[in-house]
């Protein structure tokens, strides 16, 4: 059975505008159907903050993987397209993130669903409203749209004209 999940894509080394197509087609690959793509957003750094600017974009994706499936194939496409962790919020070439995967709550040591920083992110929340405004947070049982609204980050999160 087909499952929803939105993914947040995140890049501030190189040409971030290709590294976002370059995982959008290899998310197509190896994880599902992009449904829907939020505009590309430009967000100052959040938390580690000199470093580039960061883009942003959203994605809806109809899979027949389980979320910790999802999350496998996510981390080989950061791992293959050159993503290291070598600092926290430090600067990447891609990261990939599940936010939301249907309405199903998930906690266990590698995987955390919805997205537990996600109520405080606008660089997150901004992307997401655009495609998923009217989806309900199934912890919060808020729209995306009302998380937005109430979201307490006043980082300036802009949509850039592609």
């Amino acid at each position: 059975m087909k499952k929803i999940t939105f993914l947040l894509l995140g890049t501030n080394l190189g040409d971030r505008k290709k590294n976002l197509a370059t995982a959008r087609k290899a998310i197509e690959v190896s994880v599902g159907t992009i449904l829907k793509t939020s505009s590309i957003y430009q967000t100052a750094a959040w938390g580690k903050t000199d470093q580039p600017d960061f883009l942003n974009q959203a994605l809806e994706v109809q899979t027949a993987l389980p979320a910790e499936n999802v999350l496998a194939e996510i981390l080989k496409i950061e791992h293959t397209m050159g993503r290291t962790r070598d600092e926290h919020w430090g600067e990447r070439i891609i990261d990939i993130d599940i936010l939301l995967f249907e309405k199903e709550m998930i906690s266990s040591t590698t995987l955390e669903i919805p997205h537990p920083k996600l109520a405080n992110r606008r660089f997150a929340l901004e992307p997401l409203a655009e495609i998923g405004g009217d989806v309900t947070h199934p912890g919060l049982q808020l729209t995306i749209r009302e998380m937005l609204e109430q979201c307490p980050d006043v980082l300036e999160v802009r949509r850039i004209l592609e």
